[in-house]
């Protein structure tokens, strides 16, 4: 069989799921695989922003469409960048284990750490107004429940240029997913992951996803062996979620699904922007009907006054935008 062509953005994160996903192949008797490096929107605008320009879809959408044109025959993403609505003629054909899906807490090289790291302990260490780096409009909702005097700042960059800025005192603390850090080499720089407790991670988050053509019979041939079942189940369930609740990648949401026996156990959280308001519900389903589930924990929030809430974030992204140049 013949090469596939498989495409992927050129970060340091992106080039290690597309390396892994093809020796994945490769190890299940598949076709090798050439990777053809894509630069993303989300790429060229390194320095605004993502809330401001558009969210994560800024990081998927090239890929996308050099899918549709045929120009790659997979595609290779972090799950949590992934619109919940694909286009029309695409398909998540695989995903891998999924790695830690929670936030970690990051502080700079040297920094003193409580004997005991606790929640409390850490949120107590990093002082009265500590300076958070994270441009996640979900992240920050959740933070300013545990930190109300955070000042919160956007970091983008590779993963070495961020905790680079953090030691050189650009921030106190960093939170990023723990999933990254473990896959680059660098799980030592953990202080503590988040509890999914304290803050529900992005739907998808330490998941790897291979899009391809609807349709394409010899790229899905190669790419289902490779597929977790586990992970799928999860992942459907929260992808179900954010697609009931009409919410994109730039809003502040969790979801978390876990295998829990024969079923999934699926929490989810929706907040205000400033985090003061948030509606939590927790379910557990069969785990044959992730999507079921994701639907039902969905209407339980928008029973809630989720629906509101996220009206009340569009509404402000849509002035912010509106005074953008």
């Amino acid at each position: 069989m013949s090469s596939l062509r498989l495409g992927t953005r050129g970060s340091q994160l992106a080039r290690y799921q597309a390396r892994t996903v093809a020796a994945r192949i490769a190890a299940a008797g598949g076709p090798a695989c050439e990777v053809v490096i894509i630069q993303t929107s989300g790429d060229r605008l390194q320095d605004a922003p993502l809330a401001d320009v558009g969210g994560k879809r800024l990081f998927v959408k090239e890929l996308e469409d050099a899918l549709l044109g045929d120009r790659i025959d997979l595609a290779v993403h972090s799950s949590k960048d992934m619109p919940a609505v694909l286009p029309d003629g695409l398909a998540i054909a695989a995903v891998l284990p999924r790695e830690d899906p929670r936030d970690a807490l990051v502080l700079p090289a040297g920094a003193a750490v409580p004997a005991s790291p606790t929640l409390d302990a850490l949120v107590a260490a990093l002082g009265g107004a500590p300076r958070i780096g994270t441009g996640s409009v979900r992240r920050v909702a959740q933070l300013r429940r545990l930190a109300p005097n955070a000042q919160f700042a956007g970091v983008r960059g590779n993963l070495d240029t961020r905790l680079r800025k953090l030691d050189e005192g650009q921030h106190d603390a960093l939170v990023l997913a723990a999933a990254g850090l473990y896959r680059l080499g660098f799980a030592s720089r953990i202080t503590a992951p988040l509890p999914a407790s304290a803050c529900v991670p992005a739907p998808g988050q330490g998941i790897i996803a291979v899009e391809i053509r609807a349709g394409d019979g010899r790229t899905h041939a190669a790419v289902s062996s490779i597929d977790d079942a586990v992970t799928s189940r999860a992942l459907a369930a929260e992808r179900a979620l954010v697609r009931a609740l009409g919410g994109g990648c730039q809003m502040p949401l969790g979801a978390l699904a876990q295998a829990a026996g024969d079923d999934l156990d699926l929490r989810a959280v929706v907040l205000s922007i400033d985090g003061a308001r948030a509606l939590h519900h927790r379910a557990r389903g069969p785990k044959d009907d992730p999507e079921g589930l994701g639907a039902r924990v969905a209407e339980a929030l928008l029973k809630d006054g989720a629906g509101e809430l996220l009206a009340e974030v569009r509404r402000a992204q849509a002035a912010i935008e509106g005074l953008q140049p």
